[in-house]
This record gives C-alpha cells, structure tokens and sequence, in this order.
C-alpha cells in the first residue's frame, strides 16, 4: 500500500453511506423536536420568566437523538443527565472561579470528567458546560436554575419528541436494553449482559454500542454466518470419501491381503483390476469369518485354522476374489449423506464404495462419517434458520 493509500485510509469517510430515507427521517426528526421546543418556549402560556430558551448545544443533542438513536451516548440517561451535570459544572465554575481565562477549558475537562463517572457520556454536554461560563446574563439571573431551566427541561422535552417520533416513524428509542444482570442475553447467544458489557470495554467500544446493540449484531451475524455453513443434506459422498485408497486385484492371497490388514489398520479393502474396474470389497471380518468357518470344518482352533489360511507357503491359498463382498451397498459422488447413514445402517457395513460407472474413484467409511457430522456438529449448523426478530 503507497503512501497515499495509506493516507486516504486514514482520511476517508469512516460511517458507511446513509440510505436518503433515513437521511431525511433524522432531518425531520430534528426539525420537529427543535420545532416543537422552539413554538413551546414562545407560547403565551410559558412565561419569560421561567428562563426557556435554547442554547446551541441542543443541535448537537438533536443529531444524537435522530441520527442515532441506538447509541449510548443518545440514550435518555446520557442526553438528560450529562447535559444537566455539565451546565451544572458551568455555573460552579464561573461562580467560583474568578479568573475567566480558565473558565471553558477547566468547565469543559470537569464535565468531561464528571459524566465520565456518571456513565453519563454525552457529547453535547461539553458544549452546555462552555455555553454556562460564556452566558454571565443568564447565570447571573438564573443561578443555578439555569441546571433545570432551560438544559434539563429543553432536553427532557427533545428525548420526549424523540421517543415519540421514533415510534412513529418505525424505530426503537430508547433503544432497549438488556433484561438484567446476568441473564442470558437475546438471539440466544448465551451470554449475559455483563460478560457483553466486558467485552466491549475489552475493545474500549462502551460509547459507541450497548450490550443490547452487541448481542443484537452477533445475532445477526451468526445467523448470517449459518447461511454459509453446509447442512445435513447439502454434504455428498463426493464431499466426504477417502481418495487416496489402497486396493488389491483379485487374486492377491490371504496373507497379502492381512498384511495390509495389519500395517496400516484399515477395515476395508476395495478390490479392482484393470484400471479401477471395482469388483467387491474385503473387510477384516471376512477372513475372521472364512477362519471360523475352516475351524468348525476341520475340527480345529480358530488360531490355527486362521494361521493357515493366510499361510503363504500354502499351495492353494485363498485369495481376494474368492473372499470379497460384491452385492453390497454402493454410491455415487452426489448421494447425500443420510442415504450413505441408512446404507450403513442397514446393510451392516462399515464402508461404501464410490463409483463412477463402473470405476472405483473413492470410498466412505464410518470414521469419514463420523468426522463429517462432527465438523457439522462444532460448526453449529442449524437445520432452520431463525427468522431476526428485529
């Protein structure tokens, strides 16, 4: 990346682009709360007296209100209790601070710090804290009265039209919050609010979403993220089967065939000739079972009648094509994964040969199924979608 990349990174937009409709909703919404303030403060029924007015930082509460009305710092607690604890922050510093020079920054850094403690961030109540030490008329009239009237009052009127407004135009503010302390939050995520509440301090993200707003997202996202993850039905044997496969021809003998038995622990053996011509399979149990049946025939122990069968110095040893499976189940690359389970399960073997035509090009085992239903399992595949309840 050049320089200027890097630069341009840095200096671009950083919101995504905001659809026109709800440009517009946020601009009326902040015409019609300041409107509504503005005509109730020149009413004849509110009197000069009772000190209503607005001040500049009730824009900037506005754009809060209903530009974002998900965010924390919006929320009625933020807006109502930081404006009011910075104007208050205003009118102490300038009523005891007599050198003006320190009056905005000293008010401003206070405010800061005082609705920082009071989880009552709001980013407008630095404005109301300059506005009280730059408004000596109005301190010197209204005293300590300018807390209540006009920055607490004017706000809780604007957070009224911005609930109200909210409703009306199909959102949610307040935004609501989390049930309780460490209870399970919604779109079952199986967290609690204070283990959300955790990880956003983690990522030092507390102003900028709520623990509802998070469990909300990764709700989403996990849902969305469900959509990418293959289902049951959608798995193939083609998916899923052993390529790299060892085979016999058909007339390797017994002791062939137990040695690869042994060294590399398989239980099947797919038998084949030509190039890939499938003919059976041979499972362990065949040379179990064709030893018990020489034991029972010949009237000796089963380990000495299995010695003698796979015996390579005997003349006549038996050999794959006279022990392999031929009328068991077979598949092709696109049959599903629950056929491949009913085939197992009721055709009582332990792996399915997969054929294109007649050539052998892999083979599903019960370890290949197992392993596939365990990625599905810790993948989290659901067989249903939820709906977002949002």
């Amino acid at each position: 990346m050049s320089a200027f990349q890097a630069l341009w990174q840095a200096l671009r937009p950083a919101m995504p682009a905001a659809a026109p409709t709800e440009a517009i909703r946020a601009g009326l919404g902040a015409f019609v709360g300041l409107g509504v303030a503005a005509l109730l403060i020149a009413s004849p029924l509110v009197p000069t007296e009772a000190g209503l007015f607005l001040i500049a930082p009730f824009g900037a509460t506005s754009v809060l209100l209903f530009a974002v009305p998900n965010s924390p710092l919006a929320q009625p607690f933020s807006a109502i209790a930081g404006n009011g604890l910075a104007a208050l922050v205003g009118v102490a510093v300038y009523r005891l601070v007599p050198e003006a020079a320190l009056h905005i920054p000293l008010a401003v850094g206070l405010a800061i710090l005082l609705t920082l403690l009071c989880r009552a961030v709001h980013p407008p109540a630095g404005a109301v804290a300059m506005v009280a030490v730059m408004s000596p008329e109005a301190i010197d009239r209204l005293g300590v009265w300018f807390v209540l009237t006009p920055v607490m009052s004017v706000t809780v009127l604007l957070v009224a039209v911005a609930a109200l407004y909210a409703r009306l135009t199909g959102r949610h503010y307040p935004f609501r919050q989390l049930p309780a302390r460490d209870e399970p939050a919604p779109d079952g995520l199986g967290l609690s609010s204070d283990e959300l509440t955790s990880i956003l301090e983690r990522y030092q993200q507390s102003f900028n979403l709520g623990a509802a707003d998070l469990a909300r997202l990764v709700g989403a996202a996990e849902r969305q993220a469900a959509t990418h993850r293959p289902a049951l039905d959608d798995l193939s044997a083609g998916a899923i089967m052993s390529r790299d496969l060892t085979t016999v021809e058909p007339q390797t003998d017994a002791a062939a065939l137990a040695d690869l038995f042994r060294r590399h622990g398989f239980t099947s053996i797919p038998v084949v000739e030509g190039e890939g011509r499938f003919l059976g399979v041979i499972f362990q149990r065949h040379l179990i079972g064709r030893a018990a049946e020489d034991a029972q025939r010949l009237g000796r122990g089963f380990l000495p009648a299995l010695r003698r069968l796979i015996d390579p110095s005997r003349e006549k040893p038996p050999v794959a094509a006279d022990l392999m499976a031929v009328a068991g189940p077979r598949a092709q690359a696109q049959t599903p994964i629950p056929v491949l389970l009913t085939m197992m399960a009721e055709g009582a073997t332990d792996a399915v040969p997969v054929l294109h035509g007649t050539r052998l090009i892999g083979i599903v085992t019960r370890t290949d199924l197992i392993a596939a239903l365990a990625r599905l399992a810790l993948a989290g595949a659901p067989s249903e979608i939820p709906a977002d309840p949002h």
